[in-house]
């Protein structure tokens, strides 16, 4: 495999291993109490049997962690 082939590989693996703890961190908190998609803010809407739930302010509080967390091991 040339240079951009394992270069694409280590992003690939980084990436699923990356998933695979999120993953067992939100399964982890699910089994807590945890204020996360339920923060003030995030947007629901419920008309009869029909529910809209959008979470406004967890997105934007996951995209500054991760902002900050890339920042950090980017060095």
């Amino acid at each position: 495999m040339s240079g951009w082939g394992q270069e694409l590989a280590r992003v690939l693996i980084w990436g699923g291993v990356l998933l695979i703890l999120l993953g067992l961190l939100l399964w982890g908190l699910d089994k807590i109490s945890f204020p996360l998609g339920k923060l003030p803010g995030d947007i629901v809407v419920r008309r009869g049997n029909f529910t809209f739930y959008f979470p406004w302010v967890t997105c934007l509080l996951l995209s500054v962690v991760l902002s900050l967390l890339l920042f950090i091991f980017r060095k």
